[in-house]
């Protein structure tokens, strides 16, 4: 992945990804797609089910489709310059993209079967909305849990659009399988955040900012209950990266850093990656992902 610190283009584009959990032999694990290589954005990186809101998201009916009160999703996400359309809209398009990146639907009592019949559905040209109409889905908005925001900067560390990104975390349905659509992921893979980041650290895997500090930040939960309470403990931190030099060398911190202009911390995990070789790291390697105290 070939960094870019060029000026980011035209306003943040809103969006929204689920950050699909469950629990496996090692502790909790993470579901990772491999965008395309040709992909415009994130082209071959590692990233969570995702993609910007599309118009048809406001437009599906909440009380029909959606086990969430739209005033219920729009406080969950904390967001006061947000109306209610605006936050269901974002729910939906999280799991519309999880959907079509993945084949995992969440919607009640859709168990393999009718996700695969939905998948089929969509394959044959029906849009999101006219596969849950003709299979009379109700979307399960309760199983989404707001976690996150990241802001794309204006200086783009890594992409040339800017989004503003809501991440949700969301357990897997159970007896669903989670896969890549081979369109636009080639690859996918359920890890340990632990185990993502050796990949990372090794060169085996290519991942972006959020990626990398998101899994540093859940490497802390032993399991999918834990990271679900503590997410519900509090409100989506809003999260805008800041590139600058630093002795030489170019660093993109993040609220909490002593150099950042927000210094109350927002993630469990390193306040700054430095740009090295056209990859970001810790400050003090691999371990750092991990530690309680964050350097300066």
């Amino acid at each position: 992945m070939e960094l870019n610190t060029e000026p980011a283009q035209g306003p943040a584009r809103p969006a929204a990804s689920v950050v699909m959990l469950r629990d496996g032999a090692e502790g909790l694990e993470v579901f990772l797609l491999k965008r395309h290589g040709l992909s415009d954005v994130l082209g071959g990186v590692y990233v969570f089910p995702g993609g910007k809101v599309d118009a048809e998201d406001a437009m599906l009916d909440v009380q029909a489709n959606l086990d969430l009160p739209s005033e219920a999703m729009h406080a969950a996400l904390g967001e006061a310059e947000l109306d209610r359309t605006q936050a269901a809209a974002l729910y939906v398009a999280a799991m519309r993209e999880a959907f079509e990146e993945s084949g995992v639907l969440y919607a009640q009592g859709a168990g393999a079967r009718q996700a695969a019949t939905a998948w089929e559905l969509l394959r044959e040209g029906r849009s999101f909305g006219e596969v849950l109409q003709t299979m009379s889905l109700r979307l399960e908005a309760s199983r989404l849990q707001p976690w996150s925001r990241w802001i794309t900067p204006i200086i783009g560390a890594v992409v040339r659009k800017r989004f503003d990104t809501r991440f949700f975390l969301a357990p897997v349905p159970v007896g669903q399988l989670a896969r890549h659509d081979d369109h636009e992921a080639t690859e996918s893979v359920w890890l340990t955040p632990r185990s993502a980041l050796r990949q990372y650290w090794d060169h085996a895997i290519e991942l972006a900012p959020p990626q990398i500090l998101s899994l540093a930040h859940l490497s802390r939960h032993a399991s999918v209950a834990d990271a679900l309470a503590e997410a519900r403990g509090r409100l989506p931190p809003v999260i805008r990266p800041e590139l600058l030099e630093s002795e030489g060398a170019r660093v993109i911190c993040y609220p909490g850093d002593a150099q950042h202009s927000v210094r109350e911390r927002a993630l469990p995990a390193p306040t700054r990656l430095h740009i090295r070789e056209q990859r970001l790291e810790p400050t003090h390697g691999f371990d750092a992902f991990f530690a309680d105290r964050d350097e300066a």
